[in-house]
């Protein structure tokens, strides 16, 4: 991971980050170390896909687990402001109406965060982007991976 990259997250996504470590670091750990003596009782290791999937799931989460240390080391948690003449931030939920009146809601949050089935969109993303810093009544346009421009309107901004 890059370190020079500014990673920012909510309360609650530190929270849930700080909760996956726990489990990776105890339950899922002492799981892993489990099916690796069990595998070992199969005898010969050479031939032993159970020991090898063990190892390999080993691997992974020591992987997870370093990069949520590292995500917590450097990442700034963004705190939740007043609403009086709010702009769009990390953390912020904007509710947007593009040209045709369609409205949509999302909340912007880290990186790390992003979850499209919760309508989280990350503040590096095209929309996210160009939304972060404008207020309630702004105009935005957003140039969609496709090379296709989207206009909306910020209609309202809430923590």
């Amino acid at each position: 991971m890059d370190n020079s990259k500014k990673i920012e997250l909510t309360a609650e996504g530190r929270a849930k980050l700080v909760e996956e470590l726990a489990y990776r670091e105890g339950e899922k750990h002492d799981e892993i170390v489990e099916r690796i003596k069990e595998a070992r009782g199969f005898g010969d290791l050479s031939e032993n896909s159970e020991y090898d999937a063990a190892k390999e799931e080993e691997a992974r989460n020591a992987a997870r687990v370093n990069e949520i240390r590292q995500i917590l080391s450097i990442a700034t948690v963004v705190e939740a402001g007043s609403s009086h003449d709010l702009t769009v931030s990390i953390g912020t939920t904007v509710e947007l109406e593009d040209e045709h009146g369609k409205k949509s809601t999302f909340t912007i949050v880290g990186t790390t965060e992003t979850n499209s089935l919760e309508h989280k969109i990350s503040n590096e993303s095209p929309v996210g982007a160009a939304l972060v810093g404008h207020r309630e009544g702004d105009e935005i346009e957003v140039v969609a991976p496709s090379g296709k421009t989207r206009k909306y309107t910020v209609t309202a901004i809430s923590r």
